[in-house]
């Protein structure tokens, strides 16, 4: 039997073969892939119960102009949202595509994030229960588990708290926290991920909302065990990549569009 090397690049091949999609030479097809993905993401949101009222947004970068974004039409309930119904906003703040407003605070946060991250396609951020419960602590999280090292060396805090986020410096200061990382925990207020895909942005902010109620749960019943950083950091380059984040994705889109194709309209 032929041996097969425990080397990074086999174990992630075996892992996480090529996603599907993925992107797409036509301008049109790929804002269609994006806006779908972008529908199917707060169809989960809603599913999972990350609403809390009329807070919380995902955007995508549109393929066809990066100084624009799609995102969720102010005051409608992530389970209701079709691709129809997601607006498009410029940098400045005008709905170019669509006639519903935007969050304030969408735009706040997301307009400047897009600007410092290039590579950077998609943003999401709610009011997710545990998320927010993590955030009064002030810290980040701790490598206790093989999904929490996802974020191991990838995220941020950012450590303020000056009231809903209106202002285009408070998102710049947001910007500059989140830096190069894939995530950011904002202090009193939840959590923000970015990904290079629609679905990597989504499927970190999943995976860490139910990172932060381990870490709760854990430190109720006792003094977690953190992982060593040699292993936290091998584990990270494989279940923390940016292919990872997409594949993970895969099976909670095939999932919601089974349950609710309607969100493909």
């Amino acid at each position: 039997m032929r041996r097969i090397r425990a080397t990074k690049e086999v174990a992630m091949s075996t892992l996480f073969p090529n996603p599907p999609g993925g992107s797409h030479e036509d301008i049109e097809a790929e804002r269609l892939y994006r806006k779908q993905r972008l529908a199917a993401g707060f169809r989960l949101f809603g599913k999972f119960g990350f609403d809390e009222g009329v807070a919380g947004h995902i955007t995508a970068r549109d393929p066809g102009d990066p100084t624009r974004f799609w995102v969720n039409p102010f005051g409608m309930p992530f389970s209701h949202i079709s691709v129809s119904d997601l607006i498009c906003v410029d940098h400045e703040g005008n709905v170019v595509y669509g006639d519903a407003f935007v969050n304030g605070a969408a735009f706040a946060i997301h307009s400047q994030v897009h600007e410092a991250r290039p590579d950077v396609v998609a943003a999401a951020h709610s009011h997710s229960t545990y998320g927010r419960a993590f955030s009064t602590l002030g810290k980040t999280l701790d490598p206790i588990t093989q999904d929490a090292c996802a974020f191991y060396n990838d995220h941020a805090l950012f450590d303020d708290f000056t009231g809903v986020v209106l202002d285009l410096e408070e998102g710049r200061r947001i910007a500059r926290t989140v830096g190069t990382n894939k995530a950011a925990i904002l202090r009193n207020h939840g959590l923000l991920t970015v990904g290079r895909t629609v679905e990597s942005a989504v499927w970190w902010f999943i995976t860490m909302e139910r990172t932060c109620q381990v870490q709760l749960l854990a430190m109720a019943a006792g003094q977690p065990i953190s992982i060593d950083d040699a292993s936290a950091k091998a584990a990270h380059d494989v279940v923390g990549t940016e292919i990872a984040g997409q594949f993970s994705f895969q099976s909670l889109f095939d999932q919601i569009i089974k349950l609710q194709p309607d969100l493909l309209d």
